[in-house]
């Protein structure tokens, strides 16, 4: 949040929660530029007029962080969730004319793929005042989707049903970068599927259009104060995404006149007659809510406003009616249309742009003002678990003539299950874009890549949940588990996902599962790349929360490269709840079920867990290794990345296979000489002949 609060509950010694809050900052000069250079020891934070000890400090520097050869995503872990930039485009299709808007999406698209930092985050949506608000697609990194998102808004005809993304990181039927928008990102010639497509979208946004002219003008009030009650749904909703959130709003506006009033012109005939009846005294023939704008309209928009500023919101508008031609009468209707605009922007710290083809640019060069955050933390423990609203005060010593921006204050937490489904899904979509591990939840990720063919790897992705970190507050005997499954590449495009909900029955076993806990294969399809696996589990009655990522790379087979797999415990024992997908895939056909050795199943540990006083079975495996013998090391890494003594591992044989190009090993890992803890075992496979390497690893746990 380029200026937001954010709370993390925390349990001390089960009698106690501390609330961690996250106050990013902006500290601008005179000139409107950055303040660089201050501390921790030049900020002051008052939470409800009491002062707070500032317990973490963090300085984000945009100019300072930008995408090497590997692309943006290296960059995620440099950037706290709180402190990322989000931009909202919300298309307004109410108070917009369908030409205006498909107009808007050019220079949408081009602001998406040219005016963005790479740690920036964006959602599309669009907003009817019928419908309210529609997410067309979530808070995320890749520009490739949200250029699609643009490009269909959503519409029914343009969207495959086939591929359903529960959190809408990707587009129905779009996964591993189809599309026009995906496959073309910065090509500007108009094809005939991207002309079909222009076509495709006027005629959606012209249905939506004559829907909107049958309420006509004695409805006016009505719709602007059924706008402002969605909108303030859209702004509550947005709260529960960690960040500020700058809400891109395209829109030809409603008439300011009923907001705001008439403005004094003397040649207008109304305004005429409003003064000769003032002046005569026949106030009972002047309509004050047409002269000076209805203070009931007044209210309702000034406290929707105010939802969007408590949430961290700034408006920034978007005059889209420049963008088709209009009559001289229409032209008049658009004027006040920009005093609506300018209103809404205004009052939420945000400005009007009034060019909406070159607003990137404009809204780039506002968008320098928060290319330095400061992220501040405290901690509370007098926070009532009620949802009630508390104000913050922010004060710099260290910047004479500074103006400082932050979010007028942050929300107490709710209850989980009093949470709006779209609030829900914005929290798992916002912890899976923010990659950051979350611990409420015990668990622990193995992703591998096995050759499927030339150029496509099946990936199992297997997830170890803890059942005594499930079960911690659930109520029920119906235990519901959402599993959420991302991968993205090194430029932050989602290639594809698999989620699942996982329903048990605990009347009978709950201490059995606490005991052991659930265990879920999954699977991705992916070509050669460098990706991160995303996966979050959560309790879906608690909301308990649990983030793992794993770092994965997809060889290219074709070339027949000497390829290590990571070392594979096999678990004998039934400890484990186990569940797997039921999803189907042209690739998954054509692979034997990958966890066999010497044609005897077996699904590996996330996280082995060997007894100290027990060896473990491993089995590698490996492609292109070539005749010949081979030679096995193996070594102990603390979690500081030292090796330390103790533990062995020794090869007992080189299984056959029978396919051409692939190698299984069975290895013994014994612990001795290891005390209790968490280690990483590194394995090397060589070729004496040759002298080539292979390496990789596995987390590991060693027990009493």
């Amino acid at each position: 949040c380029a200026a937001g609060a954010q709370e993390r509950g925390r349990v001390f010694e089960g009698t106690a929660r501390v609330y961690e809050v996250q106050v990013p900052v902006n500290v601008l000069s005179r000139d409107g530029g950055p303040v660089r250079d201050l501390t921790a020891a030049d900020f002051t934070i008052e939470d409800e007029g009491r002062e707070r000890r500032i317990t973490g400090f963090e300085v984000i520097d945009l100019d300072v962080l930008q995408p090497g050869g590997d692309g943006p995503s290296r960059l995620e872990a440099a950037i706290p969730a709180a402190a990322r930039r989000h931009f909202l485009l919300l298309f307004d299709l109410s108070f917009s004319s369908p030409t205006a808007v498909l107009k808007a999406r050019e220079a949408a698209r081009q602001f998406v793929l040219d005016d963005l930092h790479p740690t920036d985050l964006v959602a599309v949506a669009t907003h009817t005042v019928e419908g309210g608000a529609r997410l067309v697609i979530t808070f995320t990194p890749d520009r490739s989707q949200l250029a699609l998102a643009i490009d269909t808004l959503g519409a029914p005809r343009l969207i495959e049903r086939g591929l359903r993304d529960p959190l809408r990181f990707m587009l129905e039927g779009t996964a591993g970068g189809g599309g026009v928008a995906s496959t073309d990102l910065g090509n500007a010639d108009r094809s005939d599927a991207v002309v079909q497509m222009q076509q495709s979208v006027l005629a959606y946004l012209n249905v939506i259009g004559k829907e909107m002219a049958r309420m006509e003008a004695s409805y006016a009030r009505g719709r602007v104060s059924s706008w402002s009650a969605s909108m303030a749904n859209l702004a509550r909703l947005l709260d529960s995404v960690q960040g500020r959130k700058h809400v891109v709003y395209f829109s030809e506006g409603f008439d300011g006149r009923l907001l705001l009033g008439r403005k004094p012109d003397f040649e207008d005939p109304d305004h005429q007659r409003d003064q000769l009846n003032l002046q005569f005294g026949a106030l009972h023939l002047v309509d004050t809510d047409d002269m000076y704008g209805s203070t009931l309209l007044q209210g309702e928009v000034g406290a929707m406003l105010e939802e969007f500023q408590r949430a961290d919101c700034v408006i920034q508008t978007v005059d889209i009616s420049g963008l088709r031609a209009v009559t001289q009468a229409e032209e008049r209707v658009h004027a006040v249309g920009q005093d609506a605009l300018f209103y809404v922007a205004n009052e939420t710290g945000g400005e009007l742009f009034r060019d909406a083809n070159n607003f990137g640019g404009q809204l780039r060069r506002v968008m320098q003002r928060s290319t330095v955050t400061y992220l501040l933390s405290f901690e509370a423990s007098d926070v009532e678990a009620d949802g009630g609203y508390r104000r913050l005060k922010v004060k710099v010593d260290g910047a004479k003539g500074s103006r400082v921006t932050h979010r007028k204050g942050y929300y107490a937490p709710r209850p989980f299950d009093s949470l709006h489904p779209l609030e829900k899904s914005l929290l798992a979509a916002d912890a899976i874009a923010a990659a950051a591990p979350r611990k409420e939840l015990e668990m622990d990720v193995l992703a591998a890549a096995f050759r499927a063919g030339e150029r496509m790897a099946y990936v199992p992705v297997i997830i170890e949940v803890s059942g005594g970190s499930l079960v911690d507050g659930q109520r029920d005997d119906s235990l519901s588990v959402e599993l959420y499954a991302y991968v993205s590449n090194v430029y932050g495009e989602i290639k594809d996902f698999f989620t699942q909900m996982v329903t048990l029955d605990l009347s009978s076993g709950r201490d059995a599962f606490a005991e052991a806990g659930l265990k879920y294969y999954g699977h991705l399809d992916l070509e050669p790349g460098i990706y991160l696996v995303r996966v979050l589990a959560r309790n879906a009655e608690t909301g308990r929360t649990g983030v793992r990522t794993a770092s994965l790379e997809v060889p290219v087979y074709e070339e027949a490269a000497p390829t290590l797999l990571p070392p594979f415990f096999v678990e004998r024992s039934q400890r484990w709840f186990l569940v797997r997908e039921q999803r189907g895939s042209a690739y998954e056909k054509s692979v034997v079920y990958p966890f066999t050795v010497n044609g005897e199943p077996y699904i590996p540990a996330a996280l082995p867990s060997i007894q100290r006083n027990q060896d473990a079975e491993v089995c590698l495996v490996a492609y292109n290794l070539g005749e010949g013998e081979v030679e096995l090391t193996g070594r102990v890494l603390a979690e500081d990345g030292r090796e330390i003594a103790g533990g062995s591992l020794a090869l007992v044989e080189r299984t056959v296979t029978g396919i051409e190009g692939l190698d299984k090993l069975r290895a013994r890992f014994s612990p001795e000489g290891l005390v209790a803890g968490r280690y990483t075992l590194e394995v090397g496979l060589s070729q004496p002949s040759s002298g080539a390497l292979q390496v990789n690893s596995i987390p590991i746990s060693v027990f009493q």
